[in-house]
């Protein structure tokens, strides 16, 4: 077997969904994913897991558009015969342009003998296409952020990195309020009576939410290490480096 893939992991559901986002990336347009249920295998999607065009230009510079419909094949051994008849009976009936198979590893040989066979004795109005694990790899190539933005699971969501953002935003925030509940006990009197309450209220909240034993105080390596957190999620989400405002 070739080296790990990105979707070697999935089951079928998620190798379907994605075809569906690969096709999307090199090129085909009004993709529609005919799965139709909540169900791991889809009985719903009549011989065709998603049904693509792909546009065209001819050397007279007329542009059209194909129709492909495509049965994705997430197997661990080679697709048999018998799994590709559905794609191949729809593909006549509504007269698609190409019946493509993507397998995730590789087509039988008694498949691919299948397809010949089919081809030469029937004349189908449309082309047979397959992509194996070779030509996935080779179309997944020099597509570093596709496999990032789809593939990836160890990466984390965007939810998950505000998430984390917002906490340390929060633990600056207390550790700030510390700073000036000491000036306060100096003797500072520039800041209003409200403004304290309002200030010690949000403290007990995030006393509250993440546990007064968690909030420092801190020793410089570990206000370093918040402060560095904190600027490195919000470059992530956007934002200049080394803001730690709060």
């Amino acid at each position: 077997m070739m080296a790990d893939m990105p979707y070697d992991d999935m089951d079928e559901t998620q190798f379907e969904e994605f075809c569906f986002e690969l096709m999307r990336e090199v090129g085909f347009v009004n993709l529609d994913w005919r799965k139709g249920t909540g169900l791991v295998a889809s009985p719903s999607d009549s011989g065709r897991d998603i049904v693509a065009q792909l546009p065209r230009e001819e050397l007279d510079g007329r542009q059209y558009l194909e129709t492909w419909f495509v049965d994705c094949k997430h197997y661990q051994r080679g697709v048999p015969p018998d799994k590709i008849a559905g794609l191949l009976s729809w593909a006549t009936a509504e007269r698609a342009d190409v019946a493509l198979v993507v397998a995730s590893n590789f087509l039988s040989n008694p498949c691919k003998d299948f397809l010949k066979s089919y081809e030469v004795n029937n004349r189908p109005p449309f082309r047979v296409r397959y992509w194996e694990r070779p030509n996935i790899a080779r179309l997944l190539e020099g597509r570093d952020e596709f496999i990032n933005r789809y593939l990836r699971t160890e990466m984390r969501i965007e939810a998950e990195v505000i998430e984390a953002e917002q906490e340390l935003f929060d633990r600056v925030w207390y550790n700030r309020k510390m700073i000036l509940e000491e000036r306060l006990a100096a003797g500072d009197a520039s800041f209003s009576d409200a403004v304290i309450a309002t200030m010690r209220a949000a403290c007990r909240e995030m006393e509250a939410k993440y546990g007064k034993e968690n909030l420092g105080p801190y020793s410089d390596f570990e206000w370093g290490m918040v402060s560095g957190k904190l600027s490195a999620l919000r470059w992530v989400l956007g934002d200049e480096w080394d803001n730690l405002d709060s």
